[in-house]
């Protein structure tokens, strides 16, 4: 059971005083019948809750796939830049953060929520959970960099990066699968072999895949199947 003002406001509808004032003005109705007192208890799987005739459907968790564009930092706040979480505007009620980053160039799949539990197992690299990219890139790529990727790349800084799965598709162009998320990795590993990225996209995220029907800034909620999959 949970306070009806605070399912309220964790669903958008106000802050915790405005939402008190909605209840007390006989806006809101449990099961059919107005309820005027804000700490009156409801069942959040069971009962049926209506603001202005509206049914309110209550989650407590959301996990929302989105197609990040470039320009974008992958951040619940920043002073400069838009964020993701400006993005989805509509869940910033429910403390919404972003699963990992993406720089603020590289465009594709982010996925966001406010399960912490499961944002921490799915950049835990003790997990493997695999991130796939696009990516374009100036330089000459030669063969035996397969297996320089299979192998772990040194990167500047020394860091000796996981086994990674480079798939060359055209001569300047690659996917490419890591298993952690350092810092500009994908970008830092292309250049420690002598090549530059110019271009860079996730594709997909565990067996997750971005929705080709969304456009560059358009997100939807995962499907259950989607959900299932990461949490497996």
């Amino acid at each position: 059971m949970i306070r009806l003002d605070k399912i309220l406001s964790h669903m958008g509808y106000g802050s915790r005083k405005e939402v008190k004032d909605i209840i007390r003005k006989g806006y809101v109705l449990v099961n059919g019948q107005t309820i005027y007192n804000d700490d009156f208890k409801v069942c959040e799987e069971n009962d049926n809750i209506q603001i202005d005739g509206e049914n309110i459907n209550y989650e407590s968790l959301v996990y929302i796939m989105l197609n990040k564009p470039s320009g974008v930092v992958s951040a619940t706040y920043d002073p400069k830049y838009q964020t993701v979480c400006d993005l989805c505007n509509e869940y910033r009620k429910m403390k919404i953060f972003p699963v990992g980053r993406l720089d603020i160039d590289t465009e594709g799949l982010l996925l966001l929520t406010n399960d912490g539990i499961l944002a921490h197992k799915l950049l835990s690299p003790k997990y493997h959970v695999d991130k796939k990219y696009y990516v374009e890139f100036e330089g000459v790529f030669k063969a035996s960099f397969i297996d320089d990727f299979k192998n772990g790349i040194v990167i500047d800084d020394g860091y000796k990066c996981l086994e990674a799965k480079c798939e060359l598709l055209e001569s300047n162009k690659a996917f490419l699968t890591i298993h952690e998320g350092k810092f500009h990795q994908v970008k830092r590993m292309f250049e420690a072999l002598g090549m530059r990225v110019t271009y860079l996209k996730r594709v997909s995220f565990g067996d997750v895949f971005l929705d080709e029907n969304l456009k560059l800034g358009e997100y939807r909620k995962l499907t259950v199947a989607e959900l299932n999959s990461i949490k497996d």
